[in-house]
């Protein structure tokens, strides 16, 4: 059995943990800067000597019987842009005993894993399956694997979508603050999110496609830009016009392209395109609802009282607009 594995080789050896969306904001974050400097061979040998660490971290079973796993070789890029992160493989083999079921546990340190799984003399994954931080999960193998069926997958695509919105899509439950904070009444607010919804699903699946490509250094700018824009027109205006529903569309297609980015992450399994998108999108809109949701229950009550704009909306606009302009300077560049 071979195991290959793509990760952030430099957050591993630091010891930035997935509670960290953003490497800047780890205690670790000078060592991980520093590693993301290094040639080729300095860090292949850092990750030598942090592979026992990794393995030990690997729960790996076939039918049952633990999986033994030894280092096969490290391939590290060269040093690129050294405001994002580099993937580094490292492959790993095993002796697998004959089996139906392949288990697999990724220590919670590491964070959440994507596995496709891949037979022998085949390029295409299998299956896939993504495995939140510190959970198991199992795979099917052998001869009488079957890939798994639409609904399954459409069903295993929901909590992913719903996850990338809560907890992890703080950018993305910002924006759906700001379109909350317009509308005091539940019809307006709705034609928002439709119009956001309707967006987003159209950029999602041209760029899952590859219809549409763009880089991330340029969509996660513009999508800290596209929070600010919608946080600042929450002060300086009451009125929700038409005007604003072409502006969510527009912001709607850029937010697409964010997500489309993490589902490229994890990946479809083959065969089953078409409903493991619908499922992520479906999880991507319950997350959204669930926002508005928190929001009725904690403000939605005062939105007709004199003093919601002054005492609800501005504040909580300002802080948006703080927040993601932070994010558009740090995005871009300007901000270490």
């Amino acid at each position: 059995m071979a195991l290959s594995l793509s990760a952030n080789a430099e957050a591993l050896l630091a010891g930035i943990g997935p509670e960290h969306e953003d490497t800047d904001d780890a205690p670790e974050a000078v060592r991980y800067d520093a590693l993301r400097a290094l040639d080729p061979a300095a860090l292949e040998g850092d990750l030598r000597d942090f592979v026992p660490r990794l393995i030990d971290g690997i729960a790996l079973s076939v039918a049952g019987e633990p999986v033994a796993l030894t280092l096969d070789g490290i391939d590290v890029p060269p040093v690129g842009d050294p405001s994002r992160a580099r993937e580094t493989t490292i492959r790993l083999s095993g002796a697998a005993p004959a089996g139906e079921t392949l288990d697999w546990r990724f220590d919670p340190a590491f964070g959440a894993s994507v596995l496709r799984l891949t037979k022998v003399g085949e390029s295409e994954p299998f299956d896939s399956a993504y495995a939140v931080a510190g959970d198991a999960v199992a795979l099917p193998m052998g001869e009488a694997a079957q890939p798994r069926g639409a609904w399954q997958t459409f069903v295993d695509y929901i909590p992913i979508g719903f996850a990338h919105i809560i907890p992890k899509g703080l950018d993305h439950i910002l924006f759906v603050i700001g379109l909350f904070l317009l509308a005091t009444r539940l019809s307006p607010l709705l034609w928002q999110v439709t119009t956001f919804t309707l967006a987003h699903s159209v950029t999602l699946a041209l760029a899952s496609l590859g219809l549409v490509t763009i880089s991330p250094a340029i969509v996660e700018p513009l999508i800290a830009a596209s929070i600010v824009f919608i946080a600042v027109e929450n002060m300086l205006t009451d009125q929700l016009g038409r005007w604003r529903l072409l502006t969510v569309f527009a912001f709607g297609l850029l937010h697409g392209l964010g997500f489309a980015g993490v589902l490229a992450e994890i990946g479809l399994p083959a065969g089953q395109f078409v409903s493991g998108l619908i499922g992520f999108n479906v999880g991507v809109e319950l997350g959204q609802l669930a926002v508005i949701a928190a929001c009725f229950l904690a403000v939605g009550w005062f939105a007709n009282r004199s003093w919601y704009r002054p005492v609800i909306v501005f504040p909580v606009s300002a802080g948006i607009a703080l927040i993601a302009g932070y994010w558009f300077f740090e995005r871009i560049g300007m901000l270490g």
